[in-house]
């Protein structure tokens, strides 16, 4: 069974038809969806706008109140790439509120997957600064209302981009874990594979940046490699992942290669860390090539589905194992002040 909380943003939060994140993204978004022919294996469930309460967990009350005024007023220019409209603050809302509802319907129906197609996109809102098409984090919204029950959150972040609003945000919280691969050097310039936590969470960031040309098989490598034994200690209750498509050879705002067929094996991994079923989350993020991102989408989602669907082929052979091998010393030197040995043991954080 497939959730979807949404579509949100297909009507608001107008940037033009010039910026690349435009309202177009979302018709693609769900072209994609709509090629696996669901029928009643779908549930949409609605977006309300997130509360107050929900969203100071991870921004702060001056910035939501500034950015609220803002687009009272009409809206503006928040940094180079970042707009706010008149009806962008109820947008951004919405947005994370619809992450919140499809957290709720999976927790209501104990199974499935679930799918949050919205927009603006979170993961480089921090929390005091919007930045990088992001208003509010909306994966971020979602993961500390988990945490504040008691659950144990990863977040896996494939988008090209490194998400330095969710891994700020995290930065030192022992509840969760943040796994990035992304393009390196690139916007926002964070990311690095020495960037692993604070001191109560020393070790739970984990950052894989890539260079330009990299090819599926060594983002899956460095998941595999870099990734997965800190994910199997952690043991996390819910895995949440920002999803963004800008990874894909096609896109304009990056240079990875990776085609539709490597976000479906992604997928694959995906659901190999959620322990149980209804427990995994996908949030959209970036992705600016009308068809990759609808291919991608599709072959994402029917691999979580067991779908047999035609896509590209996975893409191999590119660069980037050296950088692999540089972010799995990062990772031991960060775990080793916690206690490796132990935990190779079968010890937890």
């Amino acid at each position: 069974m497939l959730i979807v909380a949404g579509p949100s943003g297909a009507c608001a939060h107008d940037g033009g038809r010039l910026h690349p994140e435009q309202q177009g993204r979302i018709f693609s978004v769900m072209e994609g969806v709509r090629d696996l022919c669901l029928d009643d294996e779908i549930e949409f469930v609605p977006t309300p706008k997130a509360e107050l309460d929900d969203l100071v967990r991870v921004h702060s009350v001056g910035y939501l109140t500034d950015l609220e005024a803002l687009c009272n007023q009409g809206g503006g220019v928040l940094d180079p790439d970042t707009y706010a409209r008149s009806d962008s603050f109820s947008a951004a809302r919405r947005a994370a509120g619809a992450g919140l509802e499809a957290i709720a319907a999976l927790e209501h129906r104990g199974e499935g997957i679930a799918f949050i197609p919205v927009r603006p996109p979170g993961h480089h809102a921090e929390r005091d600064r919007a930045m990088g098409f992001c208003l509010i984090n909306n994966v971020a919204v979602s993961a500390a209302s988990l945490t504040a029950k008691g659950n144990r959150v990863l977040i896996v972040d494939w988008d090209v981009h490194h998400g330095n609003g969710t891994q700020a945000i995290f930065w030192d919280d022992p509840n969760v874990l943040y796994v990035s691969t992304h393009q390196w050097p690139l916007f926002p310039g964070t990311g690095r594979a020495n960037e692993v936590g604070g001191p109560n969470a020393l070790g739970l960031t984990v950052n894989v940046p890539l260079p330009p040309g990299a090819t599926g098989d060594v983002v899956r490598c460095a998941l595999d490699e870099v990734a997965q034994p800190v994910i199997e200690r952690f043991a996390p209750d819910w895995v949440l992942v920002s999803c963004g498509f800008d990874a894909h050879r096609a896109d304009p705002l990056g240079e990875l290669a990776l085609s539709a067929g490597d976000f479906a094996q992604l997928a694959h991994l995906m659901r190999s860390y959620a322990t149980r079923p209804g427990r995994l989350a996908l949030f959209l993020e970036g992705g600016y090539n009308a068809g990759a991102l609808r291919s991608s989408v599709a072959a994402t989602l029917g691999a979580l589905l067991d779908l047999p669907a035609e896509t590209e082929a996975p893409t191999t052979d590119g660069p980037g194992l050296e950088a692999v091998r540089i972010a799995k010393r990062a990772r031991d030197q960060s775990v080793d002040a916690l206690g490796w040995q132990h935990l190779s043991a079968g010890g937890q954080w």
